[in-house]
């Protein structure tokens, strides 16, 4: 019983590499379109949120919590410092790993495309990750300001007084 590959075994494992190979590549540069079509997406969504999020959500935040505000000041400090600690607890270190693992993938797919083809690959265009981590933690503080508000304006009978006196019921 022999261990080595016949002529025709190896005919054929050398037209399965070739293969692999090809879909390696094929799927490189699928990985390097979606990633292309990721950073225009994010590109969009950022201009789209300046552009009309941000003011809608500023504008609406001056009209509608602004006003209770000033009356439940000391509920939205606690509620400001509980979201900082969850920004500072959760969200950050999340927003990070995220996308440390994204640029390690990517590496790691450069790299192994390197080995398999041999050909230098062209490293893409240094782009910054800051937009993303400020969308990030935009939307997280934008989380923490509604959760300081919800707690400022729920209906807790302590929290709030009554501006009329309560009547005496009729007999």
């Amino acid at each position: 019983m022999s261990l080595t590959p016949s002529r025709k075994q190896k005919k054929e494992l050398k037209k399965l590499q070739q293969s692999a190979a090809e879909l390696w590549e094929a799927q490189q540069l699928i990985a390097q379109g979606a990633a292309n079509v990721a950073r225009e997406a994010t590109r969009q969504a950022s201009r789209y949120g300046r552009e009309k999020v941000v003011p809608a959500a500023s504008a609406k935040y001056h009209e509608v919590v602004d006003p209770y505000v000033e009356k439940a000041t000391p509920y939205v400090v606690e509620g400001m410092k509980t979201s900082k600690r969850v920004i500072d607890s959760k969200v950050v270190p999340a927003v990070g790993s995220v996308v440390g693992r994204a640029v390690g993938a990517w590496d790691a797919a450069n790299s192994a495309r390197l080995k398999l083809t041999g050909k230098v690959v062209e490293p893409p265009k240094k782009k910054s990750t800051g937009p993303i981590i400020a969308l990030a933690l935009g939307v997280a503080a934008a989380v923490g300001i509604l959760f300081a508000a919800w707690q400022a304006l729920r209906a807790d009978d302590e929290l709030w007084v009554a501006d009329d006196p309560l009547a005496a019921p009729d007999a």
